[in-house]
Parts: C-alpha cells; sequence; structure tokens
C-alpha cells in the first residue's frame, strides 16, 4: 500500500473533518502516514495522533522558519518527544531563506543542533531546503549527515543537486508538484533518481496534486502523484508503490513491522 512519509495532520485545516478523513484513507490505498512536527506544539500534536491511529508514525523537529521559538532549555522537549514509541524521525528541520526571517545565521545554528538530536537518538532526518540549496549540502557534509541519514522532503532542486544527496545516502521526497504543469525540473529529477531512492508524500495540506491544485491536499491524492512517477518511470503504479514502501520502510526503520 501507498506510505505518505509526509503529512501534517494536526494543521489546523484538517479540524472539521480529521477523524472521518483518515478513517477514510486505507479505502484510498494508504497503508501508512507520517505526522511531521514543525514546531515544538506541532511535534507534540503529531505524536498524539500517532497513537491516536495505529496505523500512523510522528516526527518531530522545529521547521526552520519556527526556530526562533527555540533555546537551550526547550529543546530538551524535542529531545524526549524523540524517545516516544510512535517516533521514527527528526524533522522538519533545514533551512528556508525564501523569507528574511528568521535570519540565515539562527536557522544553521539549529539545523546543526536538530541533526546532532538525531544522531545521538539514532533516528533519520526530514530536511526542509528552500532556496538555501548551498548552505544546505554544507552544513550537511560538515556535519557528516550520510551516517544519520533521511530524507530531503518536497524537493525542490535540481537533477544536479538531487545526485548530491543521494550519493550522500539520503532519499528524495517527490509529492504533488510532480504533477504541475510547470514540474519540468521536478520531472528531470525523477528520470535521474533511482526509483529506490524516492519516497512518496504529500505535505499535506499543502500541494495538492493536479487536478486538484491550489486546494486542500491529504493522502486520499498520492494515487495521481503514483500515476505520473509511473509513466516517466516507465513501470507499472504497483511496481511504484511497492518499492517506494519499502524505502520508506528502511528510511523510517519499520522493516521488523512490515505490514503490521
Amino acid at each position: 500500500m501507498i506510505f505518505d512519509t509526509h503529512a501534517h495532520y494536526d494543521d489546523e485545516q484538517f479540524d472539521i473533518d480529521r477523524e472521518e478523513l483518515i478513517d477514510s484513507l486505507k479505502e484510498y490505498g494508504i497503508g501508512n502516514v507520517v505526522d511531521i512536527g514543525a514546531s515544538i506544539s506541532s511535534s507534540k500534536a503529531a505524536i498524539e495522533i500517532s497513537h491516536r491511529y495505529d496505523f500512523f508514525y510522528a516526527a518531530v523537529g522545529v521547521h526552520p522558519s519556527e526556530v526562533e521559538e527555540l533555546n537551550d532549555e526547550n529543546i530538551s522537549e524535542i529531545i524526549e518527544l524523540s524517545r516516544d514509541d510512535k517516533c521514527v524521525a527528526i524533522g522538519e528541520i533545514g533551512l528556508d531563506y525564501h523569507w528574511p526571517d528568521p535570519a540565515p545565521k539562527l536557522q544553521q545554528i539549529w539545523f546543526r543542533k536538530q541533526l546532532d538530536i538525531a544522531r545521538r537518538e539514532k533516528l533519520p532526518v526530514i530536511i526542509h531546503s528552500r532556496d538555501a540549496a548551498q548552505d544546505t549540502l554544507s552544513i550537511m557534509e560538515e556535519e557528516n549527515a550520510q551516517e544519520i541519514g533521511g530524507v530531503v522532503h518536497c524537493f525542490s532542486y535540481s537533477k544536479e543537486i538531487a545526485k548530491q544527496c543521494v550519493d550522500m545516502g539520503f532519499y528524495i521526497g517527490i509529492g504533488g508538484v510532480l504533477t504541475f504543469k510547470n514540474a519540468r525540473k521536478m520531472v528531470e529529477v525523477v528520470e535521474q533518481t533511482p526509483l529506490e531512492r524516492i519516497l512518496l508524500e504529500t505535505d499535506c495540506p499543502y500541494l495538492a496534486p493536479e487536478p486538484f491544485r491550489g486546494k486542500r491536499n491529504s493522502s486520499q491524492y498520492l494515487p495521481y502523484v503514483v500515476t505520473k512517477m509511473a509513466q516517466i518511470k516507465g513501470v507499472c503504479e504497483e511496481e511504484v508503490i511497492r518499492i517506494t514502501e519499502e524505502n520508506a520502510r528502511k528510511m523510517y526503520r519499520l522493516e521488523d513491522l512490515w505490514h503490521i
């Protein structure tokens, strides 16, 4: 079944129908979902959701746009949450230079510190990188992130940068953007990247695929991404689903829980 490796069902956009929507996911071929933290509060919410639904897991971390909330005292909350039985990664963490704040230097400090948490807690990382390719790669190299492992989620860079990430042992997270009419760059990334290094994700409620672009996204729409990826790779949809599910279980270290 399809493994949605990156979702935000704790988001307020799901407040009106969260339970009904999540209860329907298996009907759409969704086998597992990882709910991703982006702040201390949303990390707590992700853990709560993961305990409410047996096919959900959680990741905990603070998004680069939210790092101003962090200090040496409250980062201990992320460490404590990371030790929960349903927590499978540290994330999403990284760099986002699209807006002027928070300052890049502050983002870099907390990116490094959260990479260190992942190393110490023996968890993979979910990296968010927007308009910050070179600094992201530099920090990954300096911090020996290849020893930690993880995914560069919602990948938005060139195929050359994708290859650098894959060469470091990272997965590439692909979602609804692949189906957009102007997604030539993403098509090139998928063409080049071995299917064994690709993860399916929604980043819901954001980035719904065509023909739902601009609407609230959910895991229900991942089959549209599967169809597009199968066309690009020249394989059947079942093969895309099988391999990306195996990839997700390897990255999140869930192989021993196969089909549970």
